[in-house]
């Protein structure tokens, strides 16, 4: 064996204090679940927008899952008081669907702008931006969009 193949890697340990990396996994966590509700409010807020109509056939097509998954998911949703279900009329937004769909919707076009600023490509951007904005802090939010700023000008 060589001398550089016999030489061991030093790994710097990346851990943090417990109670702080507790709470970056609950953070984390949090994220994850309100994740998928953001999602679903937001693409209930762009079909409605784009026809009018939010239809479970056309939820479960865009994000690629089968309809059950869907009618399980809205459930949820009303039971949360994110939508309203009419039978025959599709899905329509409360007022708190609406602001949430619209926070997100803001979330996603700051975090896509950001990456594009430093040269990510438009699609990938868009790509990204979907995971990136359910787990970006306001703090970071703030940051990305000030630096996005200050690029333009």
């Amino acid at each position: 064996m060589n001398e550089k193949n016999s030489q061991s890697i030093e790994i710097e340990s990346s851990l943090i204090a417990p109670d702080a990396q507790m709470e970056s996994f609950k953070q984390a966590r949090h994220n994850r679940r309100s994740e998928l509700v953001e999602d679903y409010v937001e693409l209930i807020a762009d079909l409605l927008a784009d026809g009018g109509e939010a239809r479970q056939v056309d939820i479960a097509q865009r994000l690629g899952v089968a309809q059950p998954t869907v009618a399980k998911m809205l459930k949820r949703l009303i039971a949360e008081g994110y939508i309203q279900q009419r039978p025959y009329r599709g899905v329509f937004l409360t007022d708190v669907g609406k602001k949430l769909a619209v926070a997100s919707r803001e979330r996603h076009q700051i975090v896509e702008s950001f990456l594009c600023s430093i040269g990510v490509s438009v699609e990938t951007a868009r790509i990204d931006a979907e995971g990136i904005e359910h787990h970006v802090s306001p703090e970071t939010l703030e940051a990305l969009k000030a630096f996005t700023a200050q690029r333009q000008s």
